[in-house]
This record gives C-alpha cells, structure tokens and sequence, in this order.
C-alpha cells in the first residue's frame, strides 16, 4: 500500500483524504493543517495521524507521497518543501498567483529527480476524456472548435474571493488547462471579455468579474471558446463540445438521475445538474488518486505535470491582461 499524507484539511483537502484512506491501493499516512481542529475531525474519521508542522511530513521516511491541498500562497513552499525531502506530490491548482514565482519553481524542478503532479481533476473525467479520444480517434474529423462551459452554482464566500486571484486565476484556470487537454496544441492569442452582473457591488469592491468568455486561436487556426459564470441556478454546469469537418463530440452534465417526465402540457422535466465540483467529479478525483499512486508506486510520469500547470497560469495571466486591457493578447507577451 502506498502511505499518503495530506497537508491542508479544508473542504478538498478533506476530500482528497477520505478518498486516499478509502482507496484499494493507498493507505492515508498522516494529515497537517495550520488550524488543528480541521486536521483533527478528518484524522477523527479516517484514523490519520496528525503531525504539527508540514516539516514532519516531509522528513518522515514511512510517507510515500504528498498530497499539496493547503492555501494558494502556500504551495511553492511546500513543493520546495517536498523536492528537498524528495517526496512525490500532487499539488492543487493553482501553483501560485505569481507567475514570476511559479517560473521561479519551474526552474528548481526542471532536473526532473521529484516528480510534481497537478490536481487539474477534470483531465480524469471520463466523459471529458472521451472526447479527447473522439478527437484522437479521427471520429470528429479535423478538429476546428472547442467549446466549454462552466458555470458555478453560486458564488464562494467574499472571504475566499479576496484572496483567489481572481476568476481567471482561481475558476477558468480548470477550463484553459481543459482547452489544451482537448486541442492537444498550444494557444497563440487569447481574447477575454469581463462582466459584473451577478454580483455588481462585490465585483467592484474586490476588482474582479464574475461573468467572462473567452476566445483563444492556436498558431493554425483552431478555436476554443470558454464561457463562464459564478452563478448558475440550475446547478453546477460542465460541458465540452469538439466540433470538426466530420462530426461532433460533446461531454454533457451529469445529474442525480437520468429520469426525464412529460405530463399534460410539458414535456423533457429532468433533475437539475449536480450541485458542486465534489458530487460532478466524484469519479475522476478517485481516478486521480489512482494516477498519483502509479507515480508514487511506479515512478510513471505524471499525467498532469507541473508545466501544464504553468502554462494555465501563463493563459490566465493573459485573459486578465486582456480583458483589462480590451484587446487581444499574443502568449508570447506573457513570461
């Protein structure tokens, strides 16, 4: 069994370590938060040793692998951390808010002796997944469009906004790593548009958006459109669409069920999409465990590393220097 630990026991970190403790192939060794009551219920229900720094972790022989789910600023100090000890790790998106620091990390790991694995869950979709295969398959023929969509059910608290880095950083980043998943060639120029309609006052107090679209153009013409909002009163919308000169190959939402009621006067009555992020991928987070575990176990490559990570950011910071700016933006502006 591969020994895991998980440091950050908030709402993910909490998950990440139900599903290490649960899983076939990984025990989950140990669990640090910096507020000791959030370790303490996640070891309370797993049975998970609580340790009282991160250090501990780290510098523990019986540890495998660690799983990075702390806050943001935090987690160029943990890799660090853990390519010092020499510790495979799984590390939540994204890297940092600052490029600058993420370059700065990038260059410490390009010996390549630690491997970094990205927690962009959506690759682990199996629907999403399908789609790319479509694509590879020649089922769609030449890929012209992707389109995504993904919309929130509601807004984060305001204190968790505050300190995001904003909806490109925090929300689309999932949705640009999703493009170069599917588009499987890099973008070129990324337009972005930002809007202020769900929530009017707060944007303005926190200088963000909470509605964008997005159009990028990879150097021989294909399209990706990203569309988002952070809030969706029909639940917790993910979608993928991969047009090309033969066909079409789309991920749809999941819902509780798959029933769909017609009666007198209506017709096509379905349940709404799932409400979050945990219930939508509750599969592919269990299958990015299980990915993590060939890295620990096997030494396999990881199948999101930390330069797609990089490059997200890099198409983030391009969306916000776009949408800001009001015009288009080559990548090769963006360090």
């Amino acid at each position: 069994m591969t020994r895991l630990a998980v440091l950050g026991c908030g709402r993910i970190g909490q998950m990440h370590a139900r599903n290490i403790a649960r899983h076939s192939r990984t025990t989950l060794g140990a669990v640090f938060d910096v507020h000791r009551p959030a370790a303490e219920a996640i070891a309370a229900e797993t049975g998970a040793r609580i340790t009282d720094t991160a250090d501990e972790i780290f510098s523990n022989p019986d540890i495998d692998g660690v799983v990075i789910s702390t806050s943001t600023d935090t987690h160029v100090t943990m890799i660090e951390a853990g390519v010092a000890a020499g510790k495979p790790m799984l590390c939540e998106k994204p890297i940092d808010l600052d490029l600058d620091r993420v370059n700065a990390c990038a260059h410490l790991l390009s010996k390549g002796e630690v491997p970094v694995m990205l927690g962009f869950v959506r690759r682990f979709d199996p629907s999403h997944g399908a789609v790319r295969s479509a694509i590879a398959n020649g089922d769609v023929g030449e890929l012209h469009q992707v389109v995504i969509t993904s919309r929130d059910p509601d807004l984060a608290p305001e204190a968790y906004l505050k300190v995001s880095g904003g909806i490109f950083r925090d929300m689309t980043i999932h949705d640009f790593d999703m493009a170069r998943f599917i588009l499987n060639e890099e973008i070129d120029t990324v337009f972005a548009s930002g809007s202020r309609l769900v929530a009017p006052d707060l944007m303005d107090r926190l200088d963000d958006f909470d509605t964008v679209s997005i159009i990028m153009t990879t150097a021989s013409g294909k399209q990706c459109v990203i569309g988002n909002s952070r809030r969706s009163v029909y639940g917790y919308d993910q979608r993928v669409e991969a047009f090309g000169s033969n066909g079409m190959a789309s991920s749809e939402n999941r819902k509780p069920h798959a029933m769909v009621l017609s009666g007198g006067g209506f017709s096509g009555k379905a349940a709404p999409c799932l409400d979050f992020f945990i219930e939508r991928y509750n599969d592919a987070f269990n299958a990015e465990i299980d990915a993590f575990a060939d890295v620990v176990e096997h030494g396999a490559p990881p199948p999101v590393s930390f330069e797609d990570g990089r490059q997200a950011q890099r198409l983030a910071e391009a969306a916000l220097k776009s949408a800001t700016g009001h015009r288009p933006v080559k990548m090769k502006e963006i360090d």
